[in-house]
């Protein structure tokens, strides 16, 4: 009921070993910041990159190494769907991410996969994995240990602290993501806010049929299966997990706890 298999589909996930092992579903988190670190290096390398200052022009990620784009013809197709295309002396480069200018880097262990791309104005804090054609919109913040799977989208003026996003998982906009853990296509509405800190001392305790269970997280947010979604300027309180395909309604606050397959969170 409270496992991972519970709650997400695994086959195609590029960090399923994150979840290996882990009895309860939020245990991933408690892995999360030693994960990150661990795989990735100090590749976002470059003699024109400092530290918290703006890029002064775009670049390309590619092969592993990050060079000026200002030679190179970009395409901005929905990056999603792979339509991010780079040319540089007529050639395509297949795979190249871009970062635009304007974009903001703190630290070097900041992993890029194939076809991202990081619009102007964003803020990313180092460790941090972005997997394949994945959007990171204008404004949005990465405050450290986020782990963004594939064709996934950090949106507009979003935050986004020590969370995972699983493949095609979207905070479109307005967002904050706290020690919370986003499925397989689940959808943000714009204004949602998930919730990781209580107002009382303690850690954070999950109500279940069963009882209520200490998840060993001091801060904690939510989990949302599967093909959750939320509607706009809704709320999730610490320690909420809601079920596959389960919807929060507009408006709405969840209250913390276990919200089964599929429940209509009024």
């Amino acid at each position: 009921m409270l496992t991972t298999g519970s709650f997400f589909d695994l086959n195609d996930c590029p960090f399923s070993d994150l979840f290996a092992g882990c009895a309860n579903v939020w245990d991933p988190l408690k892995k999360l910041k030693d994960y990150v670190s661990t795989n990735t290096a100090p590749t976002f390398v470059h003699i024109c990159l400092t530290d918290g200052v703006p890029l002064e022009s775009p670049y390309i990620s590619f092969n592993g190494k990050l060079r000026n784009a200002r030679e190179c013809i970009i395409t901005y197709g929905d990056t999603t769907k792979g339509g991010l295309t780079v040319w540089e002396n007529g050639q395509i480069l297949e795979g190249a991410s871009v970062i635009m200018a304007g974009a903001v880097m703190v630290g070097r262990n900041i992993k890029i996969g194939k076809g991202v791309l990081i619009e102007s104005g964003v803020m990313i804090k180092s460790p941090a994995i972005i997997g394949d054609y994945t959007e990171i919109r204008q404004g949005a913040y990465l405050r450290g240990n986020c782990l963004i799977g594939k064709r996934c989208v950090v949106g507009h003026t979003t935050e986004i602290k020590h969370s995972i996003f699983l493949n095609d998982a979207k905070a479109g906009h307005f967002a904050y993501l706290g020690d919370s853990i986003l499925g397989c296509n689940v959808n943000l509405g714009a204004g949602t806010k998930c919730a990781n800190l209580k107002f009382l001392a303690g850690n954070v305790r999950v109500r279940t049929p069963e009882g209520t269970v200490d998840t060993g997280l001091r801060k904690f947010g939510a989990i949302l299966g599967d093909g959750a979604q939320t509607g706009c300027n809704s709320v999730t309180s610490p320690g909420t997990l809601m079920g596959p395909e389960s919807l929060l309604m507009p408006n709405t606050t969840a209250p913390s706890g276990l919200h089964p397959r599929k429940t209509v969170i009024r």
